[in-house]
């Protein structure tokens, strides 16, 4: 879901190096360098984005798996323990620099939303069928532009002011999917989980102006850890082998989901390619039919029409208006 990804990960690879610039901290086989570079940067792009996709439910399906056992402190301490170890050569490459930051206040308030996106995410993955947190996620795309307003001070006009509330509507619809009172609280849950995601999104725009990219990669993939390390350890059951090998499949494709993501958003625009991250919920619903015998309610895929409509229409309006997206790759991956 999430959230999320995405962590600074994605933020660090994004902003190190322009559109179609050499990505030395991604080392694909020469020979699918060769074949995608035959081919418009968009449709790289696209590949990059349905192939992030893939990923990322991937990484969530082994989460509500494991999540059956295993508390989600534990999951996430053992996730961000593997990507940590992972890009440890990137963040021990900018020491000391890369824990010097002008705006440590700010660093600390996103670790916290990105850690609160995380575990709000994940636990609604594991109690929701996946096709219902996945396409509860996608919400987080209008809480970005209500930050937006907030802490960025951007003017937003009623063509989106109209997509966010059609959004909206669209999450109330998959909040009550039998017309009753009652709200599920992990479907609460996730909407809070998506909310935290947007609000990383924000800081991250303005943590960009002032700190180099190594430093957020640095905060976000030490401090989270560190945060969920105490939990873990309380709540820390054994893991079996089996349970060992998923949690370490999660932090290998959580980072080469988040990988993708930023390729895609290197390759091509972000306006012809971010509405394909939408597929996630198609993957989503196969995968929670096959792997949890789960069928997603029609009122949560009429919902989630909604939201993708909604979400579309403020792509290419912003697209229109030559304005830059909020919603970009170094947001992703909080709830995921």
């Amino acid at each position: 879901m999430h959230l999320q990804d995405q962590d600074s990960k994605t933020c660090a690879a994004h902003e190190t190096a322009p559109t179609g610039a050499s990505d030395r901290t991604v080392s694909w086989p020469r020979s699918l360098r060769a074949l995608t570079g035959r081919l418009p940067p968009n449709t790289i792009g696209g590949l990059w984005i349905l192939l992030a996709a893939f990923l990322f439910t991937i990484m969530t399906a082994l989460i509500k798996l494991v999540g059956a056992d295993l508390s989600v402190f534990q999951i996430l301490a053992v996730r961000q323990a593997i990507m940590v170890l992972i890009v440890l050569p990137k963040i021990a490459s900018g020491l000391p620099g890369s824990l010097a930051s002008a705006r440590p206040r700010l660093q600390a308030a996103r670790v916290v939303f990105a850690t609160t996106a995380m575990l709000c995410g994940f636990t609604a993955l594991i109690e929701l069928p996946l096709a219902d947190a996945t396409a509860l996620s996608f919400s987080k795309t209008f809480f970005v532009t209500i930050f937006a307003i907030f802490l960025l001070g951007e003017t937003v006009g009623v063509h989106r002011w109209g997509a966010t509330i059609v959004g909206f509507l669209g999450v109330l619809l998959m909040l009550r999917p039998e017309g009753t009172g009652f709200v599920d609280p992990y479907a609460l849950l996730a909407i809070a989980g998506a909310a935290a995601a947007g609000m990383v999104m924000v800081i991250i725009r303005i943590l960009t102006r002032t700190d180099p990219p190594v430093t957020i990669l640095t905060y976000q993939a030490v401090f989270v850890g560190l945060i969920m390390a105490v939990p873990a350890y309380l709540t820390w059951t054994p893991p079996t082998l089996n349970q060992w090998l998923l949690l370490i499949a999660i932090g290998i494709v959580s980072w080469a989901a988040q990988l993708s993501n930023i390729r895609a958003f290197r390759s091509g625009e972000a306006t012809a390619i971010a509405s394909l991250d939408y597929t996630r919920l198609l993957y989503a619903t196969v995968f929670g039919v096959l792997i949890f015998s789960q069928w997603p309610k029609l009122e949560t895929l009429a919902g989630a029409a909604v939201i993708i409509c909604a979400s579309i229409y403020t792509v290419r309006r912003e697209a229109i208006r030559g304005r830059a997206l909020a919603r970009g790759p170094d947001g992703r991956g909080y709830n995921n």
